[in-house]
Formats: structure tokens, C-alpha cells, sequence
């Protein structure tokens, strides 16, 4: 696995709700525009990694996903693998596709997520995200990541870490953010007072602050050369899996500690980030297992403007799942987008100046209180942007 891997293309379906758009419909979308981005064929590529967490459970589409959904673009004579592992399944098949490309064996490799998770049953799709759990201990106790989540700031609020505000104005920066990314499921502007008074869904979370239901569809093209489009380059690459007692996310830690020390960097050196926030707020707990902050130190970062557009480490550009959206397995190659994008000088109105090292971290399920799976990806520009 010595071998250099790089981000040559990407592309997305944009998120929201699409009552005409199939998986393989919205999957092709994200493909093309990738393999053009990369300025490559469906010819070329070798090998490819197909994303998906629900499908199964909402369409009625099993055990063959990717070949299904990647046919009608001219990709059915390679090795396509199917790739299920919650939230994280995206970054899952980045991580899969850039072995695959460091290993030597393969030089072009799709990654590729999609979800369609409008199906008409509201309710049949939130039973389906209640499985991304241990159901035998978690039966009938409904989305138990938001009660976590929920409980960690609740007790960030009484040790007075956090207040209220600092859960509002986390979401306003992510809404403001995510107003100017055309990909997003949600490009309204809100206020504090507008996101404090809507709707109770589990402690000091309303629901403005919890990532809502998506379609949508992202895909990265991995190669084994920079090629001539403005690649990027991968650092780090590291997947990691947690189940530990207590509320806090280890697994998260542990994945972030491996993935600095692959890439030989520490957080001082990071650029942007895209961070799994599957409520708003949870993006300070974020700040802290990066290290950006020392433990406690989240909300007076957050006051400083250093996670702003304009700050020293601007987080979550694209709007983050609140406000970008979150169709399960597309998120992680849509955090990848965006930060090859901004990369590269081609994030438009939320662009990042001087970004030349990214970070992405995409969670995955629960397990015993900690994340079931968490991924986390460095990129380096490789040319100025």
C-alpha cells in the first residue's frame, strides 16, 4: 500500500427530495459528471465501489445495487462491489476504491454513493435508519443517535461548554453556508430565534438542527496519477470501527489520531473540513476530537469565527448535513466533492481562500454509545489553487 492515490474527479446529484429520480438514475448523474471532471471514460475504469444503505429496505433493490444501478452508463464488464456500512458507507467505498489504487493493481477506480429514501412512507424510511443499530438491544427505542447526540449537549450546556445560542448559531452559520451550494437540500437562510423555535425533537435539539430525509447521489474517481484536471492528492485514508460504553465517540478519536499520523500532519496544518454532522451542533464535538480545541473549548472557538467561511479553519462549507442534506450512503463522497472543489478554487461563493489541506470525517451507525464506523479523509492540492 505504498503507491500515491489522487482525487481526479468528482460529480453529484444534487440533494433534496426528487419524487421522478430512481437510484440508477440519480447514481449516473453523479458518474458521468465525475468521469468527465476526470476528464477520463467509463472505459477507463477498473474497478468500482457502489454505496448504498437502504435501497434494500425502501426499494425493494437487493444484493446486486451496483450493477443494477451502474448499468445504463456503460459500466458492466469490471469488478463492481457492493458497499453497505451505514452512514459511513460512502467514505467506506472511497477507502476501498483508493486501496484498490494503491495497492497497483487497479489505476482508475469509481467510488460511488447513492440513497433514495423519499418513497413515500415517511415513516418506513425512519424505521429504516433505526437499523443502522444493534436492533436487538435498541428495539422500539426510535433514532437513538439524536437521544445521544441530544445528551452529550444537553450535559455540554449544564457544564457551560455550550449554551442554547451556540446551538443555534451553529446551524444559522451551516443554513448560511449551505444557501450557497447548489447541490444543497436546503439553500434557505434562518435566524437563531427561527431555528430555537421550531419544532422539540430530543432535548435542546429542534429541528432545524437534525439532518432531514435526501435522495441523492455522489461519486469520486480515484486514479493512480494526478492527470491534467487539478487532481488531488490523497493523504490519508483511514477507516476505522468503534463499540464502546458511554456517550462519547472513541471510535472517532482513534480514526482522526491514525489519519494525521498517515498523512504526518497535526490540525494546525488543516485548511477545511467537512464534518458528519447528523445534528448541527455536533459539529463542536467534532472541534474538539480533531483538535482543534482543547475539551471544552468548542463554543469559544466557534465565537472566535475561526469555523467561518472567512476563519482559520473553516468547517462544513458546503452546509454539512443540516443544511447540504444527508442521503445516507452519498454523504461521505459529497463531503470528498466539496473539498476537492474547494481545492482546487471551484467552491463559487463559499471557496475557501488558500485551501491546500482538507479533512473529512463520516460516522456511521451506533453501537454500545459510540459510532459504529467513522472514516476520515486528508487531501493536498496539487497545484495552486
Amino acid at each position: 500500500m505504498t503507491g500515491d492515490a489522487y482525487v481526479a474527479g468528482v460529480g453529484m446529484h444534487p440533494f433534496g427530495r426528487w419524487p421522478d429520480a430512481s437510484m440508477r438514475t440519480m447514481a449516473s448523474e453523479a458518474v458521468l459528471q465525475a468521469v468527465g471532471d476526470a476528464q477520463l471514460t467509463v472505459r477507463d475504469i477498473q474497478v468500482a465501489y457502489f454505496a448504498n444503505s437502504l435501497g434494500g429496505l425502501l426499494t425493494g433493490q437487493e444484493s446486486i445495487r451496483g450493477q443494477v444501478s451502474l448499468h445504463d452508463v456503460g459500466i458492466r464488464d469490471i469488478p463492481i462491489i457492493n458497499v453497505e456500512n451505514a452512514c459511513a458507507s460512502g467514505s467506506t467505498a472511497l477507502w476501498l476504491a483508493i486501496r484498490a489504487v494503491r495497492s497497483g493493481e487497479f489505476r482508475v477506480a469509481l467510488a460511488v454513493g447513492v440513497e433514495k429514501m423519499f418513497v413515500g412512507d415517511t415513516q418506513r424510511t425512519l424505521s429504516a435508519l433505526q437499523t443502522a443499530a444493534d436492533t436487538e438491544a435498541t428495539a422500539g427505542q426510535g433514532l437513538q443517535f439524536v437521544a445521544l447526540y441530544a445528551m452529550r449537549l444537553e450535559e455540554a450546556i449544564r457544564t457551560g461548554a455550550l449554551t442554547t445560542e451556540h446551538l443555534a448559531k451553529v446551524t444559522t452559520k451551516n443554513k448560511r453556508n449551505g444557501s450557497l451550494n447548489p447541490y444543497a437540500q436546503f439553500r434557505k437562510l434562518m435566524t437563531e430565534g427561527e431555528v430555537l423555535a421550531g419544532r422539540p425533537i430530543a432535548g435542546p435539539l429542534t429541528l432545524p438542527m437534525v439532518s432531514a430525509i435526501s435522495d441523492g447521489a455522489a461519486a469520486v474517481i480515484v486514479t493512480a496519477s494526478p492527470g491534467s484536471n487539478g487532481a488531488v492528492r490523497v493523504r490519508a485514508s483511514v477507516l476505522s470501527s468503534g463499540a464502546v460504553d458511554g456517550l462519547g465517540e472513541l471510535v472517532v478519536r482513534r480514526a482522526i489520531a491514525l489519519a494525521y499520523e498517515e498523512a504526518g500532519i497535526g490540525p494546525e496544518e488543516l485548511n477545511v473540513a467537512e464534518v458528519h454532522d447528523a445534528v448541527s451542533p455536533a459539529e463542536f464535538f467534532r472541534y474538539e476530537e480533531m483538535g482543534l480545541c482543547p475539551a471544552g473549548g468548542a463554543g469559544e472557538l466557534f465565537d472566535s469565527g475561526a469555523t467561518g467561511l472567512s476563519g482559520r479553519i473553516p468547517v462544513n462549507p458546503s452546509g454539512g448535513l443540516s443544511a447540504r442534506g444527508h442521503p445516507v450512503a452519498a454523504t461521505g463522497l459529497a463531503q470528498i466533492s466539496e473539498l476537492a472543489w474547494q481545492l482546487r478554487g471551484q467552491a463559487g461563493a463559499r471557496q475557501v481562500t488558500g485551501a491546500r489541506i482538507a479533512f473529512a470525517q463520516n460516522s456511521g451507525g451506533w453501537l454500545d454509545g459510540d459510532a459504529a464506523a467513522c472514516a476520515v479523509h486528508i487531501l493536498e492540492a496539487t497545484n495552486a489553487a
